[in-house]
C-alpha cells in the first residue's frame, strides 16, 4: 500500500532538488545532517540530533532535478520513497512524496498511514519555509508524544 503527499514550492525544481541532495542544505528543513551528497547507489546516514536518532537510506535512483528514490528501514524490510519534482511554470515546483511498502494486513495500518502523512506534510512545510522564506528553525518542532 502507498501513501502520497504533495505540496507546491515557489522555487524552481533545481533549487528544490539541491535542498534534498546537498548535505549542507538538508539540515535546514529535514534531518540535522546527511553524511554525504545523495547519489545513486550510495548509502547515506541521516541524523536527527533532537531525537538522538540516525538511520541509513539506500539511494536507488537519482534523476537530476526530477526524481529521488530511496529505501529506508531495517534489513531490506523498509519502505521505498519516491520524491518527484514536477515543474509548474518557471518558478514553481510540485513536490510529490510517495512512500510504498505498508502492509495491508497490519492491524496498525491506519495509524501508520496517518503518522506517515503527518511526517511528510511536516517535512514539506519545513522545506517550503526554508526555500521560500529562509526559515530554518522549524524542522525540530514536530512533537510525537
Amino acid at each position: 500500500m502507498n501513501n502520497l503527499t504533495k505540496m507546491k514550492i515557489a522555487k524552481p525544481a533545481y533549487e528544490v532538488f539541491e535542498a534534498f541532495v546537498d548535505p549542507e542544505k538538508i539540515g535546514n528543513f529535514w534531518f540535522t545532517s546527511s553524511s554525504e551528497r545523495w547519489e545513486q547507489g550510495k548509502t547515506v546516514t541521516l541524523r536527527y540530533e533532537e531525537y538522538n536518532a540516525q538511520g541509513d537510506i539506500k539511494i536507488i535512483e537519482i534523476e537530476e532535478n526530477k526524481k529521488i528514490v530511496f529505501e529506508w528501514g531495517a534489513n531490506g524490510e523498509g519502505n521505498l520513497v519516491t520524491i518527484t519534482l514536477n515543474e509548474a511554470g518557471q518558478s514553481n515546483t510540485i513536490v510529490e512524496v510517495q512512500e510504498e511498502g505498508f502492509r495491508e494486513n497490519d492491524d496498525n495500518l491506519i495509524l501508520q498511514l496517518v503518522d506517515n502523512k503527518e511526517g511528510w506534510v511536516f517535512m514539506l512545510t519545513c522545506l517550503k519555509g526554508y526555500l521560500e522564506f529562509d526559515v530554518s528553525t522549524l524542522r525540530g518542532g514536530l512533537v510525537k508524544e
